[in-house]
C-alpha cells in the first residue's frame, strides 16, 4: 500500500467526510468499468459502483492493509457483481479442482494475446469490439471476473487472486479456461475476417 493509499484511509478511518469523496473521485472509473464488463447492464454497473463505495467507506475497519486500496476496492465490487449475477444465473460447477495447463501464446488468436481494449495496442473496429464484448459477456461468471481483472484490467496474477479470494494457481485455471472459451467463441468471426476486423490502408 502506498502513502498515499495509507493516508487516505487513515482518513476514511477518522471519519473525514472528504475522503470518501476522494476515494469515489480516485478509483470510480475502474470499479465502473470492471462491474459493467462483468454485469453487460449499465443500470447494474452503476448499482454496483455505488454499492462498492458505500460498502468501502462504511466498513474501511475491514480493509487490513495487505494489498492495495485498488484490490480491495476490486474485490468488493467482483463480490457485489457477482451476487447479482448469480440470482440470474444457475450455479456453475466449482473450477478450483481443475488442472492447470500451460497454453502457449501462439495457439490463441492474434487479438487475444496480451487483450487490451486500449486503440494504440489493439486497433479494433466497432465491430470486432462488439463480438469481443458479447464473447466476454458469455462466460460464465467465474471466468469473466477473472479475465476482466487480469487480461482487461491488467492486474497481476497475485493481485486479481486477491481481489477474488482465490489462489493464483486457482487464477490461473479460471483465466486459461476463459480464453480458451473466448477463442471458440471468436473462431468463427477470426475465420470470416483474416485481418481480425482491422483496416488496412490500401497501396497506392
Amino acid at each position: 500500500m502506498t502513502q498515499e493509499e495509507q493516508a487516505l484511509v487513515q482518513a476514511l478511518h477518522r471519519g473525514d467526510r472528504y475522503a470518501c469523496q476522494e476515494l469515489v473521485e480516485k478509483y470510480a472509473g475502474k470499479i465502473y468499468n470492471v462491474a459493467l464488463r462483468l454485469t453487460g447492464h449499465p443500470q447494474e454497473a452503476e448499482e454496483v459502483l455505488q454499492e462498492t463505495f458505500i460498502n468501502a467507506c462504511q466498513g474501511v475497519e475491514k480493509f487490513e492493509g495487505r494489498s492495495s486500496l485498488g484490490t480491495w476496492l476490486y474485490r468488493i465490487a467482483a463480490n457485489n457483481g457477482l451476487m447479482r449475477l448469480r440470482k440470474k444465473e444457475a450455479p456453475t460447477v466449482p473450477l478450483e479442482t481443475a488442472p492447470d495447463p500451460d497454453v502457449p501464446t501462439e495457439f490463441w488468436p492474434r487479438q487475444l494475446q496480451d487483450w487490451a481494449w486500449e486503440p494504440e495496442q489493439v486497433a479494433l473496429t466497432d465491430e470486432l469490439r462488439q463480438v469481443m464484448e458479447e464473447a466476454v459477456q458469455k462466460l460464465p461468471e467465474p471466468l469473466r471476473m477473472a479475465f476482466i481483472l487480469r487480461d482487461i484490467e491488467g492486474l497481476s496474477t497475485r493481485e486479481a487472486a486477491e481481489a477474488l479470494e482465490i489462489s493464483p494457481g486457482n487464477l490461473k485455471v479460471r483465466l486459461h479456461r476463459a480464453r480458451l472459451l473466448l477463442r471458440e467463441e471468436l473462431a468463427s468471426y477470426f475465420h470470416d475476417h483474416p485481418n481480425g476486423g482491422q483496416s488496412r490502408g490500401t497501396a497506392h
